[in-house]
């Protein structure tokens, strides 16, 4: 009875240090389905350039083997650039600051002075922490969702054909049955008019064009009365002359 509480510890302790050497660890490589964000910490500091990477430091994105970290052992600034570029191994630099909206974090690897290879790029918007997507995975993700509407297309293109030839085979008779022709309503409607007709009284002629009027003549009885002038200036036609070359007089 007496070691029962010795295990329990002992289980206890090694729980403990499983979950520090687990925070210890380094971040995940594909991280881009979660967000971070302190709201206890957004309220009680300013999020601006200087303290930024300090928020940045307790997200679950931040490798606490990096340059940066040792540098805050130090009591130096973790983005100073004067003392990253004379250490090797992983660094966080802050490439693109719209302050207070916008910290785009970038997490490489020096090899020397003047030789930086980039791992993974990071972006606190507002707040909120994301690691942003990979270029490959971008394009894969963009790919497969093309490939996705392109199969459901040619999945439902059966049946799309077949709702399109209906509906122009119901539009067509529709058309058809608008376009006939009912004789028997055309009747009715001339007996309707005839009748019509009938029971009005006849209109009245039109009154006289009072003296000195002259009524105003259109184009067409212009062309008419010129015509009928030039026929009547035409000369007169020589009655010899018409009578055809037999008909003439020879001369001797």
């Amino acid at each position: 009875m007496a070691t029962t509480p010795m295990v329990t510890a002992a289980a206890a302790g090694g729980e403990q240090q499983q979950q520090q050497q687990q925070q210890l660890q380094q971040p995940g490589t594909d991280m881009t389905g979660i967000c971070f964000r302190d709201q206890v910490w957004l309220h009680s500091f300013p999020l601006d350039r200087n303290l930024v990477f300090d928020y940045f430091a307790i997200s679950p994105f931040y490798d606490s083997t990096c340059n940066n970290e040792l540098l805050r052992l130090r009591s130096i600034h973790p983005l100073d650039h004067s003392h990253l570029s004379k250490m090797c191994g992983i660094e966080y630099a802050l490439n693109e600051v719209v302050e207070p909206h916008l910290f785009v974090f970038r997490k490489q690897k020096r090899d020397a002075p003047d030789k930086v290879t980039p791992m993974l790029t990071y972006y606190v918007l507002d707040g909120s922490i994301y690691q942003s997507p990979q270029l490959s995975t971008v394009f894969a993700a963009r790919i497969a969702r093309a490939l996705h509407h392109i199969s459901n297309a040619f999945h439902d293109l059966p049946s799309n054909l077949h709702n399109l030839t209906h509906n122009q085979t119901a539009l067509h008779e529709s058309t058809n049955k608008d376009a006939t022709i009912d004789f028997k309503e055309l009747k009715r409607l001339d007996l309707i008019l005839a009748s019509l007709q009938r029971k009005l009284p006849p209109a009245p002629p039109p009154p006289p064009f009072p003296e000195g009027y002259a009524p105003p003549t259109t184009e067409a009885d212009k062309d008419t009365e010129k015509h009928q002038g030039a026929d009547s200036q035409l000369p007169t036609l020589d009655p010899i002359i018409d009578q055809g070359p037999s008909k003439r007089m020879k001369l001797q």
